[in-house]
Parts: structure tokens; C-alpha cells; sequence
């Protein structure tokens, strides 16, 4: 199995007054990640806000995140799109640029048939020797990857993993029990992290862990290790914070929450917009409800 780790990060991406990617900021923010409970990286995905970066942008991003992590935790680059042909493009550069795995989300707008994912998935997987992460979250893409069109995927050689973010827990159990053993289910909803642990996902591709990394990590390794009673304690305290963070459009909430506990990584990109003064106050009240709460 490849191990990219258990609690990966879907890491933002910071930007300057201009709008611009501050790299400055991106050094701070993955030393300070890897340092607080994560194991590996996702860069230029939802969290990311990948639809607003330019490719070029993406590649910059993917070569500098590569040599600030320097092999410290593996580095998974979110090459997909809509676009097969663009995404094989990217996978190509981002190969080039070091990385050690890709993300690819389920084509969006689009609406493409199941057998439409296979070959979509398919074609850029047979152009990379890159191990492949799937990304399911019909709530952004509309089409959900049912179990069978992720399980007839995962015996092509390097397509190795999936984030799951379905919310389907019946279609994860099938997922998981029709897989290799060397094939890796993730979480993509923080909120449903320990749920999933339960019937056999490896991990988490968090959001909250910019926040709770230490917590969210513990708690994994808590449930690992056959401590059930204790992980489940930490769910439900930091239940509040996971599903927070999701009150607005993501990631505005978490560059503000990140801003709140000193890591500035400043705004996002339109079409998201800045929080309000009311919004602000109630991912204060979430984020400050617990004495974790304090100054990077």
C-alpha cells in the first residue's frame, strides 16, 4: 500500500494583498502543519481553491511546496479537472515538478456517465507513473463515482486510493470490501473521519487539521491503536470545530480561523468573499470554545 499517512492535509492556499500566491506564507504554513499532526500534504485542490489558480500558478506552487516539505511528508498535487486531455497536461508537469502523488476530482459541470469516469481516470492514469488518488465528492462535481466504477479503477496499477466524500457509508463499506488491500479509502468529510475509520478507511484528508491537526492525528491513532472510548471522546469534543469550519463557503473559514490563531494566509479569491462581521463572530465562538485554542 502506498502510505501517504493518515491525517493528510487539504492544505489553502495563501495569497498576498494583491491576490497573489505568497509564497513567504506558504513556507510558514507547511512547516507549521508538519510540525502540528500532519503527515502529508494535498496542495491545489477545493481547499486550495484550484478552480482561480492558472496552471501556471499550480506549478509554482506544486515545485515549492515540493522542496519546502523536502521529503519530510509525501506532497499530493491536484492535477483534475473537467478537461481530461489539460489534466493529463498537468499530471505531466507536476510530475516534473517532484511531487509524490496526484489527486484527480471527479470532472464536474460536465455530468459525465459512469463509464465517462473510467475513461477519464483511465486515460490519465495510463500517461503517469505517479500513484493516483481518486477524489468523489458529488456535492461539488454532481456525479457521484458509485463503488463499482471506484472499484473497477483501483485494479489499474497506480490509482492506489480514494477520498471519499460521498457522505455514503454504505458505498464506502463496499468500496473497501471489493479493493485490494493495498488500495486506500480516505475520509473527505472531517465529521465522518472516525465513522469511516470504523468499517476500514486508513485516514482523513482534512480541512480541520489546519486548526486541529495534533487532535485530529491523535484521535486517529487513538482508534489504531484499540483505544476506541478515547478517539470517540475526541470526536465528539472537537465535532463543533470539524463541521464549523463548513458554515460558509470553504476555505473562507479557515484562512480566517488560521488568521485568528496567528497564521495569516490572507483572503480568497472571487467568487468567494470574506466573512462578515457576524460570520466572523461565529467561527470565533467555535474555534475558541476549547482551551487548544492559542497562538502558533
Amino acid at each position: 500500500m502506498m502510505d501517504f499517512g493518515s491525517v493528510l492535509t487539504a492544505m489553502v492556499t495563501p495569497f498576498n494583498q494583491k491576490g497573489e500566491i505568497d509564497f513567504n506564507k506558504t513556507t510558514i504554513l507547511v512547516d507549521y502543519l508538519i510540525e502540528n499532526g500532519t503527515e502529508g500534504l494535498v496542495i491545489a485542490g477545493t481547499t486550495g481553491e484550484s478552480p482561480t489558480l492558472s496552471a501556471s500558478e499550480k506549478l509554482e506552487l506544486f515545485k515549492h511546496v515540493v522542496d519546502v516539505a523536502n521529503k519530510r511528508v509525501p506532497v499530493i498535487a491536484g492535477t483534475g479537472s473537467n478537461d481530461t486531455a489539460s489534466s493529463i497536461v498537468l499530471t505531466k508537469q507536476a510530475q516534473a515538478c517532484g511531487v509524490d502523488a496526484i489527486m484527480l476530482v471527479s470532472p464536474y459541470y460536465n455530468k459525465p456517465s459512469q463509464q465517462g469516469l473510467y475513461k477519464h481516470f483511465e486515460q490519465i492514469a495510463g500517461e503517469t507513473s505517479l500513484p493516483i488518488m481518486l477524489y468523489n465528492i458529488p456535492g461539488r462535481s454532481v456525479v457521484n463515482m458509485e463503488a463499482d466504477t471506484i472499484i473497477r479503477l483501483s485494479q489499474i496499477d497506480n490509482i492506489v486510493s480514494v477520498k471519499e466524500a460521498s457522505g455514503d457509508l454504505d458505498q464506502v463499506a463496499t468500496i473497501i470490501e471489493n479493493t485490494s488491500s493495498t488500495f486506500s479509502v480516505y475520509s473527505g468529510d472531517d465529521g465522518l473521519t472516525l465513522p469511516m475509520l470504523s468499517i476500514g478507511a486508513i485516514g482523513i484528508v482534512s480541512v480541520a487539521s489546519h486548526i486541529i491537526g495534533n487532535e485530529m492525528n491523535r484521535m486517529v491513532k487513538e482508534f489504531k491503536e484499540g483505544n476506541v472510548s478515547n478517539a470517540a471522546n475526541i470526536h465528539r469534543r472537537f465535532l463543533p470545530v470539524m463541521k464549523g469550519l463548513f458554515n460558509y463557503p470553504s476555505p473562507t473559514p479557515v484562512k480566517y480561523a488560521l488568521q485568528r490563531k496567528g497564521l495569516e494566509c490572507g483572503g480568497v479569491r472571487l467568487p468567494l468573499v470574506a466573512l462578515s462581521k457576524d460570520e466572523q463572530k461565529v467561527i470565533d465562538d467555535v474555534i475558541k470554545r476549547d482551551l487548544y485554542f492559542k497562538k502558533a
